[in-house]
């Protein structure tokens, strides 16, 4: 994917807008959660995803104590 450039200011409380246009194409919807986090001197935002806590898996997640486990897992725990 290539980065294309959007400039936009942040307001008084640290807000900005990510433009709709981006959101469509990362499919973000409103109230849906962004990860938010720094790279070098970078802010990286995509859209969060739940993941395995043992293995990083985005299929088959359980939640047990507040993580999110896949059934993999889960089977080798056992």
């Amino acid at each position: 994917m290539k980065a294309t450039g959007v400039i936009r200011r942040i307001d008084d409380l640290g807000r900005i807008v990510v433009p709709k246009e981006i959101r469509n194409r990362l499919s973000i919807k409103e109230d849906d959660p962004v990860e938010i986090y720094v790279e070098e001197d970078k802010i990286i935002l995509k859209r969060y995803e739940d993941v395995c806590f043992f293995c990083g898996s985005y299929s088959e997640l359980k939640e047990f104590k507040g993580k999110k486990i896949c059934v993999r897992c889960i089977a080798e725990i056992k």
